[in-house]
C-alpha cells in the first residue's frame, strides 16, 4: 500500500487530478479530495501527480501497511 499525504501548501491547481484521477479529485467546493492510501499499482500515477504539483505538496510513502 501507498500512503499519500497532501500538505497545507496545496493551492488546488488540480494538476494531480489530471495525472491520477483515480486517486485525486476536486470536490464541489473546489478543494482537493484524496483517499490517503492507494494500492501499490497506483505508484506510477501518484508519482506523476506529485511530479507535476507546482507546490510540491504531495508526498508518498511506499510499503505502508494495509
Amino acid at each position: 500500500m501507498l500512503q499519500i499525504h497532501v500538505s497545507e501548501d496545496c493551492q488546488h491547481y488540480a494538476q494531480c487530478v489530471l495525472e491520477a484521477p483515480g486517486q485525486f479529485r476536486l470536490g464541489e467546493d473546489g478543494l482537493l479530495q484524496y483517499a490517503g492510501v492507494a494500492a501499490d499499482e497506483a505508484l506510477v500515477d501518484v508519482e506523476a501527480a506529485a511530479d507535476v504539483c507546482p507546490m510540491r505538496a504531495i508526498s508518498i510513502v511506499a510499503g505502508w501497511p494495509s
